[in-house]
């Protein structure tokens, strides 16, 4: 088949695997034992954190930290990392790091993968566990002047929260001008939300290289995590996935809890179902990346007339499949546990038929981009050799989708960690080695491409398809109670990529614990290793190349 990797025999047992064989590479730092849905679960006491994460890391090539999550017990606090493999998904384990409730305390992991600088940030802001040896820990979506944990047992939620006016000062208030130093701290935001949403970025430039750049996000923070502990698994939680990357991807996010909560309470899914779902989340994903290039094109040379509106034109065209599908245009809202919530519009002949005309019309719009932008001399040289981000940068940061293949990370859910109908098709995965803006650009643009494939093979059966086989949903209970600490990570292949979510049961019909890993979070994090040495307007490119939006970044 075509999207399996080549792997030998002795590549693949080279490296501990199970559950023991993994205690066994760390000895005495496992105190405990645990087993995760997912994975198995290696507890380790706060402060051989580093050691044992260096040993998985470097000896067992766990090189992949998907997501940290943190948490409160009665008696307890917990750090929990979900370590992967880029090389091989489906190898996965947890590393649960307990500390005391007086003093939530426990080592970084920062220095083993860099993607743990933001996540413990997120750890420490909202549930208050504090990491020692860490570079820079401090609130990330909060004030600094904010009051309580939000995620904690003893935040008091009615405490009123006051912004003190030093928030409001100039932040060169104390500095004054050095005749020999060419320094200047400029504010690049907060943006307007119709940009990538709202954020700021804190820029120091040194003469007119960037010296420093700081992403300061939390404008969009709604604690989408705690509205979802609040809801109940089977009919509450699955409206809120919409709101997370709100850029026509829905039933992406919709998808990534749905796996998650299906494989929590053992539910299957149809076949016919699992198609259905397979051909929307692509046409999610050619909608998203359609306004990927669109906005791309007008943050690099302000494009609005051609490029950005040939992309809506297309992307409009999949709206528009997408709402007589769903009865929506933006939160869809089709996806339900044990399936989706109807079969597809009659007359189906008619809307298979206008499936058809678009993936007919697609190869002449995308032949018309790649004239406009590919070949656009002025988007080569604000993009080619641009914002460039090493392979191995990318896998330390926890970069995922388009921004981890354009640095020829060969690195793919829905054939690494096979979901829904994805691993009877044929398709491929894309990546590029350039590692720039321009490389990440191109993967959108070819993985447009392949969700064509996706869909007019889906299309193929369900037209096809017996109708009295046509099962949208299995028989899910009415009221889902997951036995009492079930814990479970799964993840999709989002339209930015590794869309995760961890949930840990506790016997009633509502999660005790619900992390998301958004995709957007990690890959914004590699943004000042872009820009670094490089002028404001590459800055601006190479923001434009990572696609984040701000509802999944601060959820």
């Amino acid at each position: 088949m075509s999207l399996e990797r080549q792997q030998t025999p002795e590549s693949v047992s080279a490296v501990p695997t199970t559950g023991d064989e993994l205690a066994d590479l760390l000895g005495d730092l496992v105190i405990g034992r645990e087993e995760h849905v997912n994975a198995p679960g290696l507890v380790v006491r706060p402060d051989d954190v580093q050691e044992a994460l260096f040993k998985l890391r470097d000896e067992a090539d766990f090189d992949h930290l998907s997501c940290v999550t943190a948490e409160e017990y009665e008696d307890r606090y917990e750090s929990i990392y979900h370590l992967t493999s880029y090389d091989d998904r489906t190898r996965e384990v947890s590393v649960v790091v307990p500390t005391s409730k007086d003093d939530p305390r426990s080592q970084s992991a920062e220095p083993v993968y860099r993607t743990a600088d933001w996540h413990e940030r997120e750890a420490y802001d909202l549930v208050g566990i504090e990491y020692d040896d860490h570079p820079d820990l401090r609130r990330i979506l909060l004030p600094e002047t904010w009051q309580g944990h939000p995620l904690s047992m003893d935040y008091d939620q009615d405490r009123p929260q006051i912004v003190t006016l030093k928030e409001h000062a100039n932040p060169l208030q104390e500095d004054h001008r050095d005749e020999d130093g060419n320094t200047m701290y400029i504010n690049v935001g907060p943006h307007h939300p119709a940009t990538h949403g709202v954020l700021h970025v804190k820029t120091v430039l040194d003469g007119e290289q960037i010296a420093d750049v700081e992403p300061d996000i939390g404008y969009l923070h709604r604690c989408e995590e705690q509205l979802c502990q609040n809801g109940t698994y089977r009919h509450q939680i699955m409206p809120y996935p919409d709101r997370w990357d709100y850029a026509s991807a829905g039933l992406l996010n919709e998808w990534a809890y749905a796996r998650a909560a299906e494989d929590l309470a053992d539910i299957d899914v149809p076949e016919y179902a699992q198609v259905i779902r397979t051909m929307s989340a692509e046409l999610c994903r050619i909608a998203s990346h359609m306004l990927a290039v669109g906005t791309f094109a007008l943050d690099i040379y302000g494009d609005f007339t051609a490029i950005f509106m040939y992309a809506m034109r297309d992307r409009e065209k999949v709206q528009n499949i997408l709402e007589d599908l769903t009865g929506q245009r933006m939160m869809f809202n089709y996806f339900r546990l044990g399936g989706v919530v109807w079969d597809l519009p009659e007359p189906r002949e008619e809307f298979f038929g206008k499936i058809r005309d678009f993936l007919d019309d697609l190869p002449t719009a995308l032949e018309e981009y790649h004239d406009l932008i590919t070949s656009n001399e002025i988007l080569q040289t604000r993009t080619v050799g641009t914002g460039v981000l090493p392979e191995d940068v990318a896998k330390s940061y926890g970069a995922t989708g388009p921004v981890a293949r354009g640095s020829g990370v060969d690195y793919d859910l829905r054939r690494d960690d096979p979901y829904g109908y994805y691993e009877e098709l044929e398709w491929d995965v894309v990546t590029e080695e350039g590692g720039d803006n321009f490389s990440r650009l191109l993967v959108r643009m070819r993985e447009v491409e392949q969700s064509a494939k996706i869909i007019e093979q889906c299309v193929d059966l369900l037209e096809d398809w017996p109708e009295d086989e046509r099962d949208i949903q299995s028989n899910v209970p009415r009221t889902l109670r997951p036995d009492d600490d079930t814990e479970i990570y799964r993840a999709v292949e989002g339209a930015k990529g590794e869309l995760g979510i961890y949930m840990r049961a506790d016997g009633t019909e509502k999660p005790a614990r619900f992390k998301i890993r958004s995709p957007c979070f990690s890959n914004l994090q590699t943004l000042p290793e872009m820009s670094n040495g490089e002028y404001i307007p590459d800055m601006i490119a190479s923001l434009g190349s990572l696609d984040i939006i701000l509802g999944e970044v601060d959820r």
